[in-house]
């Protein structure tokens, strides 16, 4: 039993021998067909890129040959294009060359012939010499003749001759100054007085007269009660904010805003006709409704401004400028729209300067821009027309247009003609008749000069004349003074009003301090 075990042992161990062997001997035969494919392979891959170097060799080559000849080609086409160009220069230079010899040829004869006349006028010359010695032997010889049958000098005979000529000239030039001055004094005013009717006739503006009350048109008499609000706040508000009279009375669907400054009018009509549109009437909106209405009427000036600009017919003002224009709408002087009226001094004096040949340009720019002081003399002290002719000067117009503004009442010299033009334009147009109302003016200013006075004392934040100047409301700092000093302040500018204005019957002296604390519930 052991001996067959190991027999069959021995055969499986040989089996197994004989099956490594072969494993062995595959894995070898494997490995060499393996070898040999991929040397087959590489040769094959060495072939293909020989094949494809000398593809490229040929491909360079080839681009190589096209684009010798291309580059051949372009340099014989240069050299062609330049062999013309050298050739047409060629030509012009030998044409110049020819004009050139030409030229000189002419020169060399025209110089033979100066030197010719040169000798010519040299002989001349010593000719005249000669002839201007013997002429002047001759001169002397009858002086000395003249001197012994006059007895008098050649210097005493001149000077008797040309006092005499003096004498009788500075008679007949003055004659003639006269006569010229007469003439032209005579034919200035005929010309004037055409020109001034032709300027006249050619300018025919239409002329509102300015009114110091607005009337507001309200649906029924049952909003009267909304605007004056509950114990009158709402009417007490407005007044306060505007600085306008508020006059509701017993007229059917109208109530009266009085105040003698147009601008303020014009921003509390609008307040007014807005909120009687939205029907809620009360502080708040009141305030709100104000600030839109500034804001209108500040477009409203800007338009104004412009629209008197493109009336007038010039461009490029300073936007402030256009601003300050457009603020004289709400300006009068004597009852006369002080807008309208730089408009017509605008336009008479550019037909004025047409018919003389003046400068038409900035004689348009300087009447429109002469009266700009007034926009502003509330504010500053001085002449309006210094006061415009500074702002002017400010804004960079040019110093003949700033001269014309500030001479046009005559207070500095006027430099050009064109602002004697401006001078007589606006006298023009504020002399004529039922243009400016003396009265409206002297209110205006008794009113004007009612706030200056309140404003001038300390604390004082806003003044505002009222009730056709018989009231003079005073709003206080709150913070900065109390009751008592109000009552103190209240006399104080009643005995100034006194001693520095004439008015008619009594005026009522109000001043409010008031403060408000506000909140918003969320």
């Amino acid at each position: 039993m052991r001996s067959e075990r190991c027999e069959k042992c021995e055969v499986n161990n040989m089996v197994i021998t004989y099956l490594l062997i072969g494993m062995a001997v595959g894995v070898s035969l494997g490995y060499l067909i393996f070898k040999y494919r991929m040397s087959v392979r590489v040769k094959k891959g060495y072939k293909e890129a020989d094949r494809i170097i000398e593809e490229a060799k040929a491909t360079a080559e080839r681009i190589k040959k096209e684009k010798l000849l291309d580059a051949k080609e372009r340099i014989q086409k240069m050299r062609d294009e330049l062999e013309l160009e050298m050739k047409k220069r060629r030509s012009e230079v030998q044409s110049l060359e020819s004009r050139l010899l030409k030229r000189q040829d002419n020169l060399e004869s025209k110089e033979a012939k100066l030197e010719r006349l040169a000798r010519q006028l040299e002989d001349k010359d010593k000719d005249y010499q000669r002839k201007s010695q013997k002429l002047n032997e001759m001169i002397k010889a009858e002086l000395e003749e003249l001197e012994n049958i006059a007895s008098l000098s050649v210097k005493e005979a001149r000077e008797l001759v040309l006092k005499r000529v003096r004498q009788e000239s500075e008679y007949e030039i003055a004659k003639m100054i006269k006569e010229v001055k007469d003439e032209m004094m005579n034919k200035a005013e005929k010309e004037a007085k055409q020109i001034l009717a032709t300027a006249i006739q050619r300018y025919a503006p239409d002329y509102v007269g300015e009114i110091t009350v607005s009337t507001v048109s309200i649906p029924s008499d049952d909003m009267k009660g909304r605007i004056i609000g509950r114990e009158g706040r709402n009417i007490r508000t407005f007044e306060s904010l505007t600085g306008v009279d508020l006059i509701v009375d017993d007229t059917p669907e109208v109530v009266v805003l009085s105040c003698f400054n147009p601008l303020r009018r014009e921003v509390a009509r609008i307040t007014l006709e807005k909120l009687i549109a939205d029907g809620r009437i009360h502080p708040a909106r009141i305030e709100d409704m104000y600030e839109k209405a500034k804001e209108e009427v500040a477009k409203s000036i800007q338009e104004a401004g412009e629209e008197a600009m493109f009336k007038v017919g010039i461009t490029a003002l300073h936007p402030e400028l256009i601003k300050l224009i457009g603020k004289l709408k709400y300006r009068s002087s004597f009852g006369q729209n002080v807008l309208q009226h730089s408009i017509e001094v605008a336009q008479l004096a550019a037909l004025m300067a047409e018919e003389l040949d003046l400068n038409v340009d900035k004689v348009k720019r300087a009447g429109l821009l002469h009266d700009i002081g007034k926009a502003v003399d509330h504010e500053v002290e001085g002449s309006h027309a210094i006061i415009g002719a500074e702002i002017a000067k400010r804004y960079r117009e040019k110093p003949d247009v700033v001269n014309m503004i500030a001479a046009h009442h005559g207070e500095i010299e006027p430099l050009t003609p064109e602002a004697v033009i401006i001078q007589a334009a606006d006298a023009l147009s504020a002399a004529r008749p039922g243009v400016r109302r003396e009265t409206v003016e002297t209110y205006i200013e008794r009113l004007e000069k009612l706030e200056k006075i309140a404003t001038s004392f300390d604390h004082v934040e806003k003044a505002y004349a009222m009730q056709a100047g018989r009231e003079l409301r005073i709003i206080v700092e709150a913070d900065e003074i109390d009751d008592a000093m109000c009552e103190k302040l209240s006399y104080d500018v009643a005995r100034a009003i006194e001693e520095t204005l004439d008015y008619p019957g009594q005026l009522k002296v109000t001043v409010i301090r008031e403060k408000r604390f506000v909140q918003y519930a969320k």
